[in-house]
């Protein structure tokens, strides 16, 4: 029974820190590893194995699902820009070469979103105009397409991409 009861709680202990590192936020977001939620708030940002029980804490609760949901219990939105546009873009290159070569697609919606452009069909249609400038090899580097991307955007000021002047 002790062998048992010692299993559940490791298990428990793994899978809240599972769920809560695959959240992690940079660093001086408020929280720590575990990322935000009730977690966050007992426990703060403190480095280590604290950071177990502040996941835990989130998965236990719920609070983490809720609180990026509703921008409770120290889950702030980063409102987009030029930095979490970059970041979507090589963490999703393969579908968004995909669909700026159709010129629309989830993308391309999203990352519209992120940049705050007036409309994702415009924002579609100049990229897939631009494709060889964004996608100049299979060898260009992430770094390389997120940077020709947003550029591509910014230079056209008729998509008014307001979140990444």
């Amino acid at each position: 029974m002790r062998h048992l009861v010692s299993a559940l709680f490791v298990s428990l202990l793994v899978a809240g820190a599972s769920a809560g590192v695959a959240t992690a936020q940079p660093a001086g977001a408020g929280y720590g590893a575990a990322g935000c939620g009730l977690g966050s708030i007992v426990f703060g940002a403190k480095p280590g194995f604290v950071q177990v029980f502040a996941a835990t804490t989130n998965g236990t609760f719920g609070s983490q699902t809720f609180g990026i949901t509703f921008g409770t219990s120290n889950c702030a939105s980063t409102g987009g820009g030029a930095v979490a546009a970059k970041s979507f873009i090589e963490t999703n290159r393969e579908a968004f070469a995909k669909d700026v070569s159709r010129g629309s697609g989830e993308t391309i919606d999203n990352l519209a979103t992120l940049s705050g452009c007036a409309d994702s069909k415009a924002v579609g249609h100049a990229l897939q105009k631009n494709f060889r400038q964004i996608f100049p090899s299979a060898k260009a580097s992430n770094t390389e397409v997120s940077s020709a991307t947003l550029e591509s955007l910014k230079a056209d000021k008729q998509l008014a991409c307001s979140l990444l002047i």
